[in-house]
């Protein structure tokens, strides 16, 4: 059977206290909503995603996906009823998530569907370690569920049930939006909310049940501290499976990683490594200690680092080194190359066994355009050499330390680009008593 899945991302997220929905605040280098859309996507036939007006950045970041705007925020259940007009006449299950909470699995989401498939309708619950205010699922003899009890109207008895709403449930879409029209708003808050369709749903003899999940995966995202505490999670379960996968992590607990990061068989990760996303790391290679990657492939048998920085668009090959103090920005750095010490490369290509001697920079922006450096196979780039792009260095070549480059260097040959020296004998002297005589 098809099944469709509407997304609630219409929260402000006040208790944030940022001016960014709630819903585009990252997990891992990725936003919640793209967090949740990802664990649809294999599920879900269809996506609607619910937005508040005035958020084109959730659109955005919801393509390709339909959105739909909830002009007047009056509650869950009138959101997930704006989504209505785009599945008219949808034949299949309806499930409605809250975008808040970005960690439930494909997994979790399977058993859902198979839970409907044998009731009316199917709502996710847990057991959270502290249940605080989450409203209780309260259960007949064989386990069906008869009522959500909100805390605020909950006896002790009742708060006293472990089992805790949270929030996400599935059932037949015709059913489902009709439930939704016949919620009513006779509430403190005047809003609709998703969870009165259980009443409706049992009022008609439909058979409810709950599905329990860990807490992990359904716990709610409010507060940037609540935020912290989901980064957690999820760093711990990507070290988890870094390692698992024959990577080694020297000091996991401070390594982060993105959700997309990629690393081979025995690579050796030092301490204080960031991943941000795009970053694959193939088998072999070594990021030692407090180097930052984004967007750049590291070969086999690489060695990035310590303090080595690679930006988006770099491809370290194989057997290659990046050092310390290193920056490369949209480089491709050849197999067996090394640029060991204090050097910035952008927007170049460096052949094979080339060696970048330390200090040395591709001055690539010239106030309005990017230019690009070509340095090939076999090349000695000397110690604080300037190299002017656009500009070509040929295989073989090599530069003299010190030297500030503006035209092409031809192969197997050595430039030389820095003022003759002079010496003036005494002049030192002459100086320093001029000095003290100026100061009395």
């Amino acid at each position: 059977m098809t099944a469709a899945a509407i997304l609630l991302a219409a929260g402000l997220g006040t208790r944030m206290r940022s001016r960014l929905p709630k819903a585009l605040h990252p997990i891992a280098g990725r936003p919640m909503l793209n967090h949740l859309i990802a664990a649809c996507e294999g599920v879900f036939d269809r996506l609607v995603v619910v937005v508040g007006p005035g958020m084109p950045a959730l659109e955005r970041a919801a393509a390709p996906h339909a959105t739909v705007v909830q002009a007047e925020r009056l509650g869950t259940g009138h959101a997930a009823l704006q989504a209505a007009p785009l599945l008219d006449g949808f034949v299949g299950d309806v499930a409605v998530l809250y975008a808040d909470n970005p960690l439930i699995t494909p997994a979790t989401l399977r058993r859902l569907r198979a839970a409907r498939a044998e009731a009316g309708l199917a709502l996710l619950a847990m057991r959270p370690g502290d249940p605080a205010k989450y409203g209780r699922v309260m259960q007949d003899a064989r386990g069906d569920v008869t009522r959500i009890v909100e805390y605020a109207d909950a006896t002790e008895a009742e708060r006293a049930v472990g089992l805790c709403n949270a929030g996400v449930l599935c059932a037949p879409a015709a059913e489902l939006f009709r439930w939704l029209r016949g919620v009513r708003n006779d509430n403190k808050a005047g809003e609709y909310y998703l969870p009165d369709v259980v009443p409706l749903a049992v009022s008609e003899g439909r058979r409810v049940v709950a599905v329990e999940a860990p807490e992990a995966e359904l716990r709610g995202i409010n507060s940037r501290v609540e935020l912290a505490a989901a980064e957690a999670t999820v760093q711990a379960a990507l070290r988890r499976a870094a390692m698992e996968g024959g990577a080694t992590l020297v000091q996991p607990e401070s390594v982060v990683f993105s959700h997309d990061t990629r690393l081979g068989q025995d690579v050796t990760v030092g301490p204080h490594v960031v991943f941000a996303p795009g970053v694959t790391v193939e088998d072999g290679a070594e990021i030692r200690a407090f180097s930052h990657l984004e967007g750049c492939v590291v070969r086999a048998g690489a060695v990035v680092g310590p303090y080595a920085r690679l930006r988006p668009g770099t491809d370290v090959g194989p057997a290659a080194h990046v050092g310390n103090f290193v920056e490369l920005k949209n480089v491709a750095l050849g197999q067996g190359a090394k640029a060991n010490h204090l050097t910035y490369l952008g927007d170049a290509s460096v052949g094979a066994g080339t060696n970048v001697g330390a200090g040395t920079i591709t001055c690539n922006y010239d106030g309005f355009s990017k230019h690009r450096t070509e340095i090939g196979e076999g090349v000695f780039v000397g110690s604080h050499t300037t190299l002017i792009a656009p500009i070509r260095l040929g295989d073989g070549s090599m530069t003299a330390a010190g030297s500030v480059l503006t035209r092409d260097v031809s192969a197997d040959a050595m430039a030389f680009a820095r003022a003759r020296p002079a010496e003036k004998p005494g002049a030192a002297a002459v100086f320093r008593a001029a000095r003290r005589k100026e100061k009395g």
